[in-house]
């Protein structure tokens, strides 16, 4: 039957029809889809887990108990889940693993723009890169193959393009997979230095017949047309070259970009007249070529950085523009920012009303650093505000101690952020770490984690009780406030900053896009109370504008979350609904 899906549900459905048992992942875009799609079938186990890290070590653990196993994250997810990657290169596997990577070129929702087949490199592990749906869906199947054929490890790579655009693949039944026995096997899977050096020469081993079937393996082919020009490419580069040329050149299309093929490539590079590669990111396939012997033409003419499209490839050889449709340059910018009713605003306009500097980390919540709040100094990685702090006031003394603080995420806590907090308890600096607890993972979607007392089915799972928590680990001042009562939140704020040691404040209310998330009436502005002071502009509330001088609440936008009534000094801010 075909279907058309998104290329992460066609990598769902791949995994499912090849026999997966388990999968263990933490969302990240635009990874996030491949975990919700399998958590669909009831005869797998799916689970959420607190990060990449942990996810491999789940999917490794079932694994090794016999299950074919799969983890999905983000690309720069991989960086927390390497630690385990490089030695599971080592170990390889009992039932096939695939780690499913999503890198996300040009960045529409990352903090950089990393290029994830490095890590195929220098883990030695197998990588397979599809270029729409079909291939995601056939190659996500063909990875547990090929993880056992190999004994490894399997890294499928997507990106954004592929990932969250819509093509037909074909779909099949699941394919019924016998539970391996486990065999215990000290000398393969205990990882100390003595087993260790028995292994790498197999690593070296399994590369080199890994390479041998690069050759002819069904990933990579040969795409004759005109030889004048000859184009190699991969992922979603595939498309856009055959978009642009279709047969006028010749393509040898890499769906396995690692190990690369020599054999392959050469053939290729000696009956075409011109020689190109085309790929995202870093020139990985045009080093290769060129350690080979000779000289193709890539990214001396091709972008390192961000996206290519149809487009940027035509510019690039000089082809004539094509007629396009053109948006109306009118239309005003609409930069990302927090939405109307986030609970978050209330906590970020008392710090910059304080003029706190703060450390942020990765969540919805560092659109804090949007204007007219502009109150983050800092975004580095999942937990670094926690992390951060510690050092920053180790550096600065009792001149940023009482003016400094962390913020981060439940969910991202929960990743990253808790050793942090028990490095600042165990090595005593005067840190104050505020958890922005909107009680669901919220960036990505609304995806459940270990503070919201649900599984990703949504069933009740075990709850962390995160005042306790920070207690057990030694912070003895944790207090919780509602950031939509700003004075309370001032009060708070002023009084830890104040303390003479380690500090949380949990800011505690759920997303308002949250469902069973119950939101107020709207308010409304009094005009003839308005003196256009715009102190209630200065929350950048979506809801809030000037018009006609005065300042007016959109109806169809404000939640009723009364934070820009307690800012108004002249009470024109109401409870009522439209303005009369």
């Amino acid at each position: 039957m075909k279907k058309l899906m998104i290329g992460n549900e066609a990598v769902a459905r791949g995994l499912y029809e090849g026999g997966i048992g388990l999968v263990s992942s933490y969302p990240g875009t635009p990874s996030t889809e491949i975990t919700e799609f399998l958590a669909k079938y009831d005869d797998l186990h799916s689970e959420w887990a607190p990060n990449e890290k942990v996810a491999m070590e789940v999917a490794f653990g079932a694994s090794l108990g016999g299950v074919r196993a799969a983890c999905a994250m983000k690309h720069v997810g991989l960086n927390v889940a390497a630690d385990p990657l490089f030695t599971l290169s080592y170990t390889g596997v009992n039932a096939g693993l695939v780690v499913c990577v999503a890198d996300d070129p040009a960045m529409h929702s990352s903090q950089n723009e990393q290029d994830s087949r490095h890590y195929a490199i220098a883990a030695k592990v197998p990588m397979l890169e599809p270029s729409d749906s079909a291939e995601a869906l056939a190659f996500s199947k063909a990875a547990f193959e090929l993880s056992e054929r190999f004994d490894t490890p399997v890294l499928l790579r997507m990106c954004t393009r592929v990932a969250h655009s819509r093509s037909v693949a074909e779909v099949g039944e699941r394919g019924e997979v016998v539970k391996k026995p486990y065999v215990k096997d000290g000398a393969k899977y205990i990882m100390m230095p003595g087993n260790a050096k028995r292994r790498h020469p197999v690593v070296e081993a399994r590369t080199a017949a890994l390479a041998e079937y690069a050759e002819n393996c069904p990933f990579n082919r040969v795409e004759w047309g005109e030889t004048d020009v000859g184009i190699i490419t991969s992922g979603t580069s595939y498309q856009y070259v055959k978009e642009v040329f279709g047969e006028s050149v010749s393509v040898l299309k890499i769906g396995m970009p690692n190990p690369l093929p020599k054999r392959l490539i050469l053939d290729f590079a000696a009956k075409v007249k011109k020689l190109y590669v085309i790929e995202e990111l870093d020139p990985i396939l045009e080093t290769h070529c060129r350690n080979l012997g000779f000289d193709p033409i890539g990214k001396s003419l091709f972008s390192p950085i961000g996206e290519y499209s149809q487009k940027t490839i035509a510019a690039a050889f000089g082809l004539p523009k094509k007629p396009t449709v053109t948006v109306d340059s009118a239309a005003p910018a609409r930069p990302p920012m927090m939405c109307a009713g986030c609970p978050h605003r209330g906590m970020y306009y008392t710090l910059a009303k304080n003029k706190v500097t703060v450390l942020g980390d990765i969540g919805c919540y560092t659109l804090g650093a949007q204007p007219p709040l502009s109150a983050v100094d800092s975004t580095l990685c999942m937990g670094a505000s926690v992390s951060g702090i510690h050092g920053f006031n180790l550096a600065r003394g009792k001149e940023a101690e009482g003016k400094t603080v962390a913020v981060i995420g439940d969910s991202t806590f929960m990743h990253s952020g808790m050793t942090g907090l028990v490095n600042i308890a165990y090595n005593g600096s005067n840190s104050t770490v505020i958890i922005l607890d909107n009680s669901i993972t919220g960036m990505t979607g609304h995806q459940q984690n270990p503070t919201t007392g649900y599984n990703i089915k949504g069933d009740p799972a075990g709850k962390v009780d995160l005042e306790a928590f920070c207690r057990a680990i030694g912070i003895r001042r944790v207090r919780v406030v509602d950031p939509y009562d700003l004075a309370a939140c001032d009060k708070a704020v002023k009084e830890e900053l104040a303390a003479e040691e380690p500090s949380v404040i949990i800011s505690r209310r759920p997303c308002v896009l949250l469902k069973y998330v119950k939101t107020a009436p709207p308010l409304r502005v009094e005009t003839d109370k308005c003196r256009s002071c715009k102190r209630c502009m200065t929350l950048g509330c979506p809801a809030i504008s000037m018009k006609d001088g005065k300042a007016h609440i959109d109806a169809t936008l404000c939640v009723g979350c009364e934070v820009c009534e307690q800012l108004c000094a002249f009470g024109a801010i109401v409870k009522g609904g439209d303005e009369k």
